[in-house]
């Protein structure tokens, strides 16, 4: 199953929006401290319905810690300031896609640290700032199922 992570999410009902959506699908997610909010947050639960005891989720401390621990797979980072489009690659099964905080996507320290072609983005309309974090998970976790014929 595909792999989420959010660096540093800030919004509480994004961020519950996403534990529902990868209850479903079965995609791990993944959250790298700090946090926006505490996980007893009620925005949180709210935007999770019931879902949150169908997710699997777990926490990191840091950057560092995230990426120790998932270094055998592949990184994707999200971003506007990618130049490749998140359906013109070829995704595994088991590929972990990274997206930053609401209010100012992943830090350039990150971005570096990924080869081009490893920074998606999600086509707009010129001159559009992003898409919500939660609806950038969904399409881009959709597309990684799709390629895998919906195989959960």
């Amino acid at each position: 199953m595909p792999n989420i992570a959010l660096f540093q999410p800030e919004i509480p009902p994004n961020t519950g929006n996403i534990i529902r959506l990868c209850a479903n699908t079965g995609a791990m997610l993944h959250l790298i401290r700090p946090l926006g909010f505490t996980l007893d947050d009620t925005r949180l639960k709210r935007a999770g319905l019931d879902y949150h005891e169908f997710a699997k989720i777990r926490i990191y401390e840091n950057f560092t810690q995230f990426k120790e621990n998932l270094k055998d797979k592949r990184l994707f980072s999200c971003s506007t300031k990618g130049k490749i489009c998140y359906s013109d690659v070829q995704f595994q099964t088991d590929d972990v896609f990274l997206f930053g905080p609401e209010t100012r996507g992943l830090p350039k320290e990150i971005l570096n640290e990924c080869t081009s072609n490893r920074i998606l983005r999600i086509p707009m309309l010129p001159h559009s700032r992003s898409i919500n974090l939660s609806n950038a998970v969904a399409i881009i976790l959709f597309e990684a199922l799709r390629q895998g014929n919906f195989n959960f």
